[in-house]
């Protein structure tokens, strides 16, 4: 099988890079796959393909941009060349661009495949329907916020033109078949990016106690909340907490987070990463006495919660959105604040910190949360799915069934 993924990739600053990372590190492994050809947006620096000693061949086609209106025709071209067997689409609603037309014509790509009858996969990392659109920066206005419903209504009417659309969790399957009556939508999990070949020590980094946060920064994930807590914490317990806040600006927000650093110049043991290369993940993770998510809403499935699970590592969570049914889907476990109140961030932590057993029982569940679903597993299932619309196309249907 030569298979196509249309994906952002590492260097690329555009969303789900990462995940589409892990998703060709595993897909290279698989029997069944003698090529995969990457159609990704283009970058200044080389494509990182660290891993490609083992596997199969992989080529990559920097094929289109952010923001550009020409990527339907570009990828089209790139598809039209390299002749794939099935097409797999790592998307979500502004994986080609924030800017209404160009995001609209790259999301008609999955259309284009079906009408030239290759066999075509989305995975759809959100819905509009779970987004809170002043929250994710988008916008508060109720007219635009109805206007970003219809056009999100169409947009994924066009998505659903998809032979399957793969999404990571159960609440967007039910949403999906109610709202669009979708027949061609499957539950396929987020899955864990690297999981230990054996479990983990949970054991804590020498030195200060580092309470981390990963991400991108500015819109529903806000710092601010979070240094206030812990100094907090640090009054009232006089622990030795390093803050740790990894990761970059929202696109939505630039500046962002060298506002914070202004603001917050007066707090000691406080600590900005920038960005974090895929080879600087693991000592983040394994130094870290704690992960906390300083979310005001959520927008999908989140990766980072797999990548902390995948470190056995506690986290302090929202109690909301996807975050929650996540505990209640996959088995991971945390402690929950409640989204507005410091007060109670801080308790979060606090209870963490000051409680080892609890600390370590929070962290062993959700390493086996995040080692139920390893991307071998993951990316089985897409196979799984690919081989049931060829033998559904030969029968006239498509029964779906990913595992």
């Amino acid at each position: 099988m030569k298979l196509a993924i249309v994906t952002a990739y590492p260097p690329s600053k555009v969303t789900l890079n990462e995940y589409a990372f892990h998703l060709v590190k595993s897909f290279r492994l698989k029997d069944e796959i003698t090529e995969i050809v990457l159609l990704t947006d283009k970058t200044s620096g080389d494509k990182d393909l660290s891993f490609e000693a083992d596997g199969c061949k992989i080529t990559v086609k920097e094929c289109w941009s952010f923001n550009s209106y020409w990527n339907i025709k570009n990828v089209t071209a790139a598809i039209n060349e390299t002749q794939p067997d099935n097409v797999l689409f790592n998307l979500q609603f502004m994986k080609f661009g924030d800017k209404k037309i160009a995001a609209a014509l790259g999301l008609m790509l999955p259309l284009i495949c079906k009408i030239k009858k290759i066999p075509t996969i989305v995975l759809l990392h959100n819905i509009l329907e779970e987004v809170d659109l002043g929250s994710a920066g988008f916008t508060n206005n109720k007219v635009l916020t109805a206007l970003y419903g219809l056009i999100g209504t169409m947009l994924t009417k066009l998505i659903l033109q998809a032979d399957i659309v793969a999404v990571t969790m159960n609440k967007y399957v039910q949403i999906l078949e109610k709202k669009y009556n979708a027949k061609n939508v499957i539950l396929i999990p987020h899955g864990t990016f690297e999981v230990a070949t054996e479990e983990p020590s949970y054991a804590i980094a020498q030195g200060p106690l580092q309470v981390m946060t990963f991400g991108k920064f500015g819109t529903y994930k806000k710092v601010e909340s979070m240094i206030d807590a812990v100094e907090l914490v640090r009054e009232r317990t006089n622990l030795d907490i390093e803050i740790v806040i990894a990761g970059t600006d929202n696109p939505n927000v630039p500046g962002y987070l060298e506002n914070v650093k202004k603001q917050y110049n007066h707090v000691d043991q406080l600590r900005f990463t920038g960005y974090v290369e895929e080879e600087e993940v693991p000592v983040l993770f394994n130094d870290s006495a704690v992960v906390v998510f300083p979310y005001t809403s959520t927008t999908g499935s989140s990766g980072v919660l797999h990548q902390a699970g995948s470190y056995g590592k506690a986290v302090v969570m929202p109690d909301l959105g996807d975050l929650a049914l996540l505990t209640q889907d996959e088995g991971y476990r945390g402690e929950f604040f409640e989204p507005e109140s410091v007060e109670s961030l801080a308790y979060s932590i606090e209870a963490i910190l000051t409680n080892e057993a609890h600390r370590i029982a929070i962290a062993k569940a959700n390493f086996k949360a995040a080692t139920s679903h390893p991307m071998s597993r993951i990316t089985e299932m897409y196979l799984t799915a690919f081989n049931q619309i060829k033998q559904g196309k030969k029968r006239g249907v498509i029964s779906l069934n990913a595992g």
